[in-house]
């Protein structure tokens, strides 16, 4: 079986799950125990879905990781020391004295 069958296969229990969860609604009432079965049933579904669409995307079963589309070139130059005199060397102790 390929992937998209197995997904499917899931998809089809869950819509399963689902009828038998509204059944069960309707016969026991909308009580704590029967919501949370619900949410579980509907946190699945969602799940499932976001699985599928991981498993269509371009880089399915692919281990190489993926490219960003732009690089962000960073300076070999020292940064501008103006930008630090408001900062204070947090943790390490006032400047010009000896940390204890």
């Amino acid at each position: 079986m390929s992937v998209q069958d197995d997904l499917m296969s899931v998809q089809r229990c869950l819509e399963d799950l689902s009828r038998s969860v509204g059944r069960l609604e309707q016969q026991l009432g909308g009580g704590l125990d029967v919501r949370r079965v619900r949410v579980d049933a509907d946190h699945l579904r969602e799940s499932v879905a976001l699985l599928g669409e991981a498993a269509s995307g371009p880089t399915a079963g692919s281990a190489a990781p993926r490219r960003p589309d732009r690089l962000v070139p960073i300076p070999d130059t020292p940064y501008n020391s103006a930008l630090w005199t408001d900062s204070d060397d947090e943790g390490l102790g006032v400047r010009d004295r000896h940390a204890p």
